[in-house]
């Protein structure tokens, strides 16, 4: 699942959307079930609750733009299904304020949203407890997800240990599947000092046009400051572009866009040597994500003229999802 605090972005699109797509088409699985997170989000905007509503919609087209199909996959919102907050509430007697407060995936939230200085919501402090009774409700056995999630997934794993010892065998231990591309585990923004995040302004989002990807690219991406002429030598290390280029580019985008070289190997070999210039890195590059992001635009506004029914799959999805749920708790 995810939070509607805002539309989606690359980073999750390599990190989970991508891998739900193609385990949705698998034939692996009896059920796909992803969850619009509004009530976690709201941990975080409680002051903005029209914010969350009004990107509900937001994240199930960008849902549907990447290949999500409502006929194979169950989309729904959390606060929908009541059976979600009962075990959150029973989940959080079996979880320790000391346990949660060595996540580091929350320590991490919490220092980038400032709440070490401003005080830190109980809400937002146990939402990894949240976010084991949203996988557990549905029995999920497989939870794709970004490399920064996987402390979110063992705390998940913790709590059915020991809710099944405790209680009996009763819930699924999930198992967290990861990008094979280590690059897509864990994107970093366009400015290369931290993950993707709405929050920091760094994201190229899946729904942006071309020319705010060319923009995002061109203007804030940095790639190695020693490299001032094009003759220099450069360094691929910690460079953004060639970072973007690790997790989307294929041998196959050279044959279409820079037949100079054969793959990437060849191209980095060529900059850390001198020669080669960043405008014709990133110009391969927008060329390279436009290939991604230009069909899911487009396949976005076709579902946005058909809003009804995006409506109606939304709430299907819901129908569904209550009845797991129900009979898990």
């Amino acid at each position: 699942g995810d939070r509607p605090t805002g539309r989606l972005h690359l980073g999750h699109y390599v990190g989970s959307l991508k891998r739900r797509v193609e385990l949705q088409n698998s034939g692996r699985f009896d059920e796909i079930n992803i969850l619009i997170a509004d009530d976690q989000a709201l941990t975080d905007n409680a002051d903005n609750p029209g914010k969350i509503r009004e990107n509900i919609i937001n994240v199930v087209l960008d849902y549907l733009s990447v290949g999500i199909d409502p006929t194979k996959s169950t989309i729904c919102v959390q606060s929908t299904l009541p059976a979600l907050h009962a075990l959150t509430f029973y989940y959080m007697n079996l979880v320790t304020t000391a346990r949660l407060s060595r996540n580091p995936t929350v320590k991490s939230e919490i220092q980038m949203r400032g709440f070490a200085d401003e005080g830190l919501p109980v809400g937002f402090f146990a939402y990894p407890v949240s976010q084991a009774a949203d996988i557990t409700a549905f029995h999920a056995n497989v939870v794709p997800v970004g490399e920064d999630q996987l402390p979110m997934l063992e705390q998940t794993r913790e709590i059915v240990e020991k809710f099944n010892r405790i209680y009996g065998e009763t819930l699924t231990m999930p198992t967290a599947m990861i990008p094979e591309n280590e690059m897509q585990r864990r994107l970093p923004g366009v400015d290369g000092k931290a993950k993707m995040s709405k929050s920091l302004g760094n994201c190229i989002y899946l729904s942006d046009s071309a020319a705010v990807v060319k923009k995002q690219i061109n203007g804030k991406m940095f790639t190695d400051p020693l490299h001032l002429q094009i003759s220099d030598p450069g360094h691929t290390e910690g460079n953004v572009v060639f970072t973007y280029l690790d997790a989307f580019c294929t041998d196959e985008h050279f044959a279409e866009f820079l037949p100079d070289y054969a793959n990437l190997e060849e191209m980095k070999a060529h900059y850390r040597r001198g020669g080669l210039g960043d405008g014709t890195c990133k110009k391969f590059l927008f060329n390279v994500l436009e290939e991604t992001l230009a069909p899911i635009r487009e396949e976005r506004a076709r579902w946005a003229k058909d809003i009804d029914t995006v409506y109606d799959i939304l709430a299907a999805g819901t129908v569904k999802a209550a009845e797991t749920t129900n009979e898990t708790l």
